[in-house]
C-alpha cells in the first residue's frame, strides 16, 4: 500500500501502489503544466466513511511513497482515463475497482518513473 502526502494535511492518503503509480504520472503531468484540478476517491480503509477530495495545485508540496521498491509497468489506457478526468470539471475520480487496477498491464506498457 502506497501513501500520498499532500501539503500539511495531518492524514496521509493510502492508495494501492499500482493505482498510485498511475496517479503519479497523471498528477505530475498536470502540475508540471501549472494546471490545478481536483482528485476524489472513496474511503476504503473502514476508519472513515464516505469519500474525500483534494484540490491539487502546483504550489502545494506533494510526495508519493511506494511500499514496493521496484517500479512496475503502467497501463497507458488507465493513465489516459485519469488525464481525461483531470482535464474535466469533475477532476480525477480514483476508482480502485477500475478494470485496469485488477487486470494485467496492457500489451504496450510504459515504464513507471
Amino acid at each position: 500500500m502506497g501513501t500520498l502526502y499532500y501539503g500539511d494535511a495531518g492524514t496521509p492518503i493510502e492508495i494501492d501502489d499500482r493505482a498510485l503509480a498511475h496517479l503519479k504520472i497523471a498528477i505530475t503531468t498536470k502540475l508540471r503544466r501549472n494546471e490545478s484540478f481536483t482528485m476524489s476517491w472513496r474511503h476504503t480503509d473502514g476508519s472513515v466513511r464516505g469519500r474525500g477530495s483534494l484540490w491539487l495545485h502546483p504550489a502545494i508540496p506533494l510526495r508519493f511513497v511506494f511500499e514496493t521498491s521496484e517500479a512496475g509497468e503502467l497501463d497507458r489506457e488507465w493513465i489516459e482515463q485519469l488525464m481525461r478526468g483531470a482535464n474535466s470539471g469533475g477532476g480525477i475520480v480514483l476508482d480502485l475497482e477500475h478494470p485496469a487496477a485488477e487486470r494485467h498491464p496492457a500489451a504496450a506498457p510504459v515504464e513507471a518513473a
